[in-house]
């Protein structure tokens, strides 16, 4: 998916690292996306995620907060105040150059802060937080046992995850006075929790405090066997097929006026390479995803190169008994067309040209209901074989394939 790098300044007046995903044409939404504490707009969950949304027609903006990753300034300096004003800049920055975000999402603490930032930004529609704790606080049992040292002497070096960061007196007293539960009752926004009921770092008690504060409409999705981090693949792929679900019931999708042409129509296939075979198939303002079985080395997310070809072949053949149905005026109230497709022995097929070694042979039931006579079914089954798709299956068909000027050469 197309990716852009870029600065935007943040509160404290640092440049902040940003990346925005793009998907294959024009976005279906803006999302926004918090990382989690200390982590960053790289971590592994972070990137699924929003490869996840693009798969399905989001944009996503994920950055830095200051003094981590690619941003500049000093982590020790930074509060949650701060990454929630942060945030917010995020926000208007996306407003300014592209289209304000209408989902926002936040992981763990990036959670917290998510819901604390969503009043400020008014084109939101719905937040989905991550493993986020319901009080900003709760972040200090990861350094429980330095709290007191950093009260006493103002600036201690902590190791979280690892690795050192200093934490600050004025970080601690800055999330004792959110109030994030009171924020959360006046959202005014659809909410989705998604949780392990088995996270070790943020317990699902969590979860529990933020449902009961926030007034419908609000979701909760238990990721069950799934840790903090997202760590394993198929649990992020699986948060971003659910918030994607989530929230088209809340997305304002207004209908293009524009006349399309044979160009807007083309079909573009794109690698999203989210295990072995998965693909983005864009046509037009429509994305599916195409994948392989598992029994062919796939994760079977969507249908298979083959299962398109069946379907097109079947709902040009629906379609063509349609027409030639209303236009004669005959009693057809459904059709149902079910396909197969399989390889057989040239020799076992009679009507074949080839003689020898495999052919592909793709078998079509059709169901017809209605007050038919026979003579009525007939016709439609002979109506069936000339629909479009079926033409240029049975006909001579000239590929013809060349090197983009894209391909990075």
């Amino acid at each position: 998916m197309p990716n852009e790098r870029f600065q935007f300044l943040g509160s404290d007046g640092f440049k902040l690292a940003a990346a925005l995903d793009l998907p294959d044409g024009e976005p279906v939404a803006y999302a926004l996306f918090a990382h989690c504490f200390t982590c960053g707009k790289d971590v592994l969950a972070a990137r699924r995620i929003a490869a996840g949304l693009t798969a399905r027609g989001m944009a996503v903006l994920r950055f830095d907060f200051t003094g981590l990753g690619a941003s500049e300034g000093e982590f020790a300096n930074s509060t949650f105040s701060s990454n929630v004003a942060d945030i917010v800049l995020a926000a208007d920055h996306l407003r300014d150059t592209r289209k304000a975000p209408a989902i926002l999402i936040g992981h763990s603490l990036g959670g917290a802060a998510i819901l604390a930032a969503a009043a400020r930004i008014p084109e939101a529609k719905a937040v989905a937080t991550i493993a986020a704790p319901s009080d900003p606080a709760h972040v200090t049992h990861l350094f429980a046992d330095r709290v007191a040292d950093i009260r006493a002497q103002g600036t201690v070096e902590v190791s979280l995850a690892g690795r050192p960061f200093h934490i600050k007196r004025e970080f601690l007293d800055d999330i004792a006075e959110h109030n994030l539960m009171g924020q959360v009752a006046e959202l005014r926004k659809a909410l989705l929790i998604l949780h392990s009921p088995t996270d070790d770092t943020v317990g699902i008690d969590n979860a529990t405090r933020i449902f009961v504060a926030a007034k419908h409409p609000k979701s909760f999705i238990s990721l069950s066997g799934a840790d903090h981090l997202l760590n394993r693949k198929s649990d992020a792929d699986y948060v971003a097929d659910v918030i994607a679900a989530w929230a088209q019931r809340y997305l304002e999708t207004a209908p293009s006026n524009q006349t399309e042409d044979s160009d807007s129509r083309r079909v573009v296939v794109r690698e999203t390479r989210r295990g072995k075979f998965q693909q983005t198939v864009t046509v037009g303002p429509h994305r599916l995803i195409a994948d392989e079985p598992s029994t062919a080395g796939g994760d079977d997310t969507g249908p298979g190169p083959y299962d398109y070809l069946l379907a097109a072949l079947g709902a040009c053949t629906s379609m063509t008994l349609r027409l030639y149905a209303d236009r004669k005026a005959l009693p057809l109230d459904r059709v149902a067309v079910t396909l197969r497709h399989n390889r057989i022995h040239a020799e076992d097929c009679a009507e074949c040209e080839t003689k020898t070694g495999m052919v592909d042979q793709i078998e079509r039931e059709i169901a017809m209901e209605g007050a038919l006579d026979p003579e009525q079914r007939g016709r439609l089954m002979d109506i069936a074989d000339k629909c479009p798709v079926h033409r240029t299956l049975t006909s001579e068909i000239r590929i013809v394939t060349r090197a983009s000027e894209a391909d990075g050469r």
